[in-house]
């Protein structure tokens, strides 16, 4: 299972509490359920999953969820989350590969043990999984999912068999996990929120009217009306108990100076613009790639134009270091959805040509640069390379804001083998000629640590995981 996906959870302490979302109707400030916050905290994270989506409460110590295949907006109307009554909750949405897409594999996963329920939800992959699930499977486990989020679940519950509480469970369950994991659990009283100690994938905490939340971007915090407050650190565990109170606890946390592994491609591709990841915008560091594209690989050209939408920022970038006119060469179709985490490459192509429309009076008889995120197929830098020069584009120079994709990842990215990567299998000029291009270059892979630190003598000491692009996995 290869998955990229988002959480959000709430927890609302001894009194429930209502929250105040003025946006929600039009007849002023309306009054909404933990469920309805979870909801705006997921629509705010769809980018990061549009296959399926869930959420689970807990009222008066009674867990139940509610799970569908497809988007939150088309999941959740008012009438289902009125259903959802309790003071806790937690949400999330999920996209996977071929063979994962089923509607047992949507979260939050729910276990049922002798000690009562529990509720996971779960971003990133466990590289361990499948030693895990023969470990369970030989001590009598039953599955009801192909989903790691379960084997994580069962192992909680395993812990919790010997343990005092959930987060002690949690605790003890954390060292059997290899890979990368920021994940909520729901108690019948308690939150639970923890991050793998690499930190491979974001979490943090905010608080909205007294309540605790928990979210995967800051974006989804914004969207909720929620005040940012930090971000989950690497291997922390943090409870909110049933008073309302956070107590964290850092047993897993690896020691001062120890390497971490944020996945790069979080403020390259998966992140949305306005959200801050462990203190870094996404947005800033995104505009960086392009100004060091510019310095790295200038072309004379007309205009610069952005492959909407994670190309936006560095095609800003590139254009004021380049000293070239920004523009628009596209318009974006936004209900098409995004090629890249489409579960199967024949649901990618039918949306590319429909995704994306040439702007002809802003292209035709101008030298291009087009700004790209990434190339990992290639099918969509070919297709709209020749939509622009069908339009009339006279040149189109491709700046990518990454370097080649050449690996797989095991981390939670939908790159699931060295076949369908490109650059893997041909050279840049190789696949210039293949995608249609002018001309073609990467950001250099020694750029990376400059997109998380400005400060050139502090860049060598910035960690991320590049496992993508230079094949070397932290794990």
């Amino acid at each position: 299972m290869h998955e990229e996906c988002g959480v959000f959870g709430i927890h609302s302490g001894p009194e429930t509490k209502q929250v105040t979302y003025a946006g929600l109707s039009d007849g002023g400030p309306a009054r909404i359920s933990s469920a309805q916050a979870v909801y705006l905290g997921l629509f705010a994270l769809q980018h990061r999953g549009q296959e399926s989506c869930g959420i689970a409460v807990s009222n008066a110590g009674v867990l139940r969820a509610e799970r569908r295949m497809g988007l939150v907006s088309e999941s959740f109307d008012a009438h289902t989350l009125a259903g959802l009554s309790g003071e806790n909750a937690i949400g999330h949405v999920r996209y996977s590969t071929a063979g994962g897409s089923c509607i047992e594999n949507c979260q939050p996963i729910i276990a049922r043990y002798a000690k009562g329920r529990l509720a996971v939800a779960h971003n990133g992959n466990l590289r361990n999984a499948d030693a895990l699930r023969d470990e369970l499977a030989q001590a009598g486990a039953l599955f009801q999912t192909t989903a790691d989020s379960e084997l994580i679940a069962q192992l909680i519950v395993r812990e919790r068999m010997n343990s005092r509480s959930i987060e002690e469970a949690v605790l003890r369950a954390m060292p059997h996990f290899r890979g990368a994991y920021s994940l909520l659990v729901l108690s019948p009283r308690k939150l639970v929120a923890a991050r793998d100690p690499l930190g491979f994938r974001p979490l943090c905490i905010g608080k909205l009217d007294g309540r605790w939340v928990f979210s995967s971007e800051t974006c989804g915090l914004d969207t909720a009306g929620a005040e940012f407050v930090r971000d989950v650190e690497p291997g922390e565990v943090v409870l909110i108990n049933e008073a309302g109170e956070l107590h964290s606890f850092r047993k897993n946390c690896p020691a001062a100076g120890a390497r971490k592994a944020v996945c790069i491609f979080e403020y390259i591709y998966f992140a949305r613009p306005d959200s801050v990841i462990d203190g870094i915008p996404v947005h800033v560091s995104r505009m960086k790639a392009g100004e060091l594209l510019a310095a790295q690989s200038p072309v004379e050209a007309d205009l610069v134009i952005p492959v909407p939408d994670s190309g936006i920022e560095a095609a800003v970038g590139y254009a004021r270091a380049g000293g070239i006119p920004y523009g628009m060469g596209f318009v974006r179709n936004n209900y098409v959805g995004r090629t890249f985490i489409k579960p199967t490459q024949s649901e990618r192509r039918k949306s590319i040509d429909v995704k994306l429309s040439p702007m002809a009076q802003s292209v035709a008889g101008k030298r291009l640069v087009m700004i790209d995120d990434s190339i990992v197929r290639g099918s969509t830098s070919a297709n709209i390379i020749r939509a622009l020069k069908n339009a009339g584009a006279k040149e189109v120079h491709v700046r990518i804001s990454s370097p080649p994709i050449i690996a797989p990842c095991y981390f939670g990215t939908d790159i699931a083998t060295r076949e369908e990567l490109i650059s893997s299998r041909l050279s840049v000029e190789e696949i210039r000629r293949e995608i249609g291009a002018d001309s073609l270059d990467f950001l250099r892979i020694e750029s990376l640590p400059l997109l998380l630190d400005p400060n050139a003598e502090a860049a060598a000491n910035a960690c991320c995981c590049d496992a993508c692009f230079s094949d070397e996995y932290p794990v």
